[in-house]
């Protein structure tokens, strides 16, 4: 039943699955708010977890940084473990003035430099965008919560250190990006987007804003490691929601 990079026996995971890019992240959230959680893989490190959270079974993966990776961990769980829903739950550069740090942002769709959508043949240009299902609940669980968000556009790039250097006027490559309302930049929804939409799935970007672009403010590795709760109890709860 297992894959290359998955050793997880089937029926290992739940429908629902939380996906971290850090494995530490994955690691935090399976101890702090999951019952009776049970690793089941480790390839490389990614680490994968199952238990429950108030009753419903709920798992939590890690993808590793960036579109390839976040691509193989998901076309697997989807095709080969049964997962109907990943939650990415990651960090975000805020792009927008209004979008501060520790803000969660709801990628209602996710605008790329990527290439990723060449591998689908496609004659035009595919708009990625999450699982309307998802992002109601999710909306949801962040009022309930009382949570700070915004819902909108992400930006999936490539590129975590971008080569600016000779850009016309001194305007970076995230100029146009901010004029078109794009509310943060992290590096994995736009393909985890496509492989859902490729294989009828569900799925929705959940981010913590980790740092912020336009003023240079930022938080620390361990922040993000360990302090991004309110992002982890929204999508536990969406998890629990779709169960209903």
């Amino acid at each position: 039943m297992g894959t290359p990079h998955n050793e997880a026996a089937s029926g290992a995971f739940a429908k629902t699955v939380l996906m971290p890019g850090d494995p530490l992240r994955a690691k935090f959230i399976a101890e702090t708010f999951l019952e009776h959680p049970v690793l089941v893989n480790n390839v490389r490190g990614i680490q994968g977890y199952t238990g429950t959270y108030q009753g419903t079974p709920v798992s939590v993966m890690a993808s590793g940084m960036g579109m390839p990776s976040i691509g193989i961990y998901s076309h697997e769980l989807y095709n080969v473990f049964g997962v109907e829903n990943i939650l990415r739950v990651g960090s975000a550069g805020a792009l927008q003035e209004h979008v501060r740090l520790y803000d969660l942002v709801l990628g209602q769709g996710a605008c790329t430099d990527s290439n990723w959508a060449a591998q689908f043949h496609l004659s035009g240009t595919f708009a990625p965008i999450g699982s309307f299902d998802l992002l109601t609940k999710a909306v949801e669980a962040a009022r309930e919560l009382g949570c700070r968000y915004h819902v909108g556009n992400v930006l999936s790039s490539d590129a975590f250190y971008g080569d600016h250097e000779g850009v016309p006027n001194g305007l970076d490559a995230n100029y146009g990006w901010k004029k078109m309302g794009i509310l943060a930049v992290e590096m994995e929804a736009a393909a985890l987007y496509m492989n859902a939409a490729r294989y009828g799935k569900g799925a929705l970007c959940i981010c913590t804003v980790s740092d912020h672009i336009l003023t240079g403010e930022e938080t620390t590795a361990q922040e993000r490691q360990n302090a991004f709760t309110d992002m982890m109890k929204v999508a536990l709860e969406v998890a629990v929601k779709s169960e209903r």
